[in-house]
């Protein structure tokens, strides 16, 4: 939880980079929707926030005592969670999660060392494995938490959080189609594709888009392992259809390109946060939640970024 309004972070973020495009790049939005919100802020409050020069943006004397206030709410409810967390044992306990095999690095991985850097005697728990394994063992009440793609095929499940996630082409950046904005599948006729196998949720779109191109592939590397299949592209063994959340750290890395498909047909991908409805969750459990929760609207707003949506 925070009581920080959204207009508070984007304040903050503006006066840390010095303007509104750089503060929009750190928060994966839109410039246009954090100088909205000042403009409305400014109005609401009677008097300007920043003076609006050539160079960019300075505080005016009304915005410098927000920006100190707004600092020391921060610490303060800093120090009020602290206190909370004494009170109610949220250091301790234990939390076993769920996660599927793409979400081994990246933001959700960064989430987790996170928690563990924050709650040294917290015990976490961590499975990797299958969709369809982790929400039958939610079901099956043996773990508190799972990150599972497109959870409507789990029945029994209650989603706290999710982003959607569109299937593209992934590839080396040294591919010579690596630097077209979207791509045909038609386009991929001459390359050599790597597969997701059966056990993988994007199976199932992959073989529909093959088929609606009717595109036949030869020689063809099938792999049930996503990690694998990463290494096949950093390594120009071929071309893979996947989900962005499959590769999206390699991308940000560099080590891979994600181009979209053209008029994509297929619906998107759901990454989704689920727990059993009938399951108790202690404290530490819904600590867990809440921040993977906040790790999910960052992976939801880098999607969108890389899409080019406000």
């Amino acid at each position: 939880m925070s009581p920080f309004s959204r207009f508070a972070l984007y304040y903050l973020a503006v006066v840390r980079h010095g303007s509104l495009r750089k503060a929009a790049e750190q928060l994966h939005i839109s410039a246009s929707a954090i100088n909205r919100q000042i403009l409305q802020a400014e109005e609401s409050l009677g008097t300007p926030l920043f003076e609006r020069l050539a160079e960019g943006l300075r505080m005016t004397t009304a915005g410098e005592l927000l920006y100190a206030d707004l600092l020391r709410w921060q610490r303060e409810f800093e120090v009020t969670k602290q206190r909370f967390d004494e009170i109610q044992g949220l250091q301790r306990g234990k939390v076993k999660i769920g996660l599927v095999q793409a979400l081994n690095q990246g933001e959700i991985a960064d989430c987790l060392a996170r928690l563990v850097e924050q709650y040294p005697t917290l015990t976490l728990e961590i499975v990797i494995d299958s969709s369809q394994a982790i929400g039958e063992q939610l079901r099956a009440a043996n773990l508190d938490v799972g990150l599972l793609l497109d959870p409507g095929e789990v029945t029994g499940l209650e989603v706290r959080s999710f982003c959607e996630l569109e299937v593209g082409v992934a590839l080396s950046p040294q591919h010579p189609l690596a630097n077209e904005k979207t791509l045909r599948v038609s386009d991929l006729h001459a390359q050599r594709h790597i597969l997701p196998g059966e056990d993988l949720v994007v199976h199932g779109r992959v073989i529909a888009l093959y088929q609606r191109a009717a595109l036949s592939v030869e020689n063809a590397i099938v792999c049930n392992d996503i990690a694998l299949i990463r290494r096949f592209l950093t390594k120009s063994s071929g071309v893979a259809m996947l989900s962005r959340i499959d590769v999206q750290y390699d991308v940000e890395q560099k080590n891979l390109a994600f181009i979209p498909l053209h008029k994509n047909p297929t619906s998107p991908l759901t990454l989704a946060l689920c727990v059993a409805p009938s399951r108790q969750l202690s404290r530490a459990a819904q600590r867990v939640i809440q921040q993977l929760s906040e790790s999910i609207e960052v992976i939801a707003g880098k999607n969108l970024s890389q899409q080019g949506l406000p």
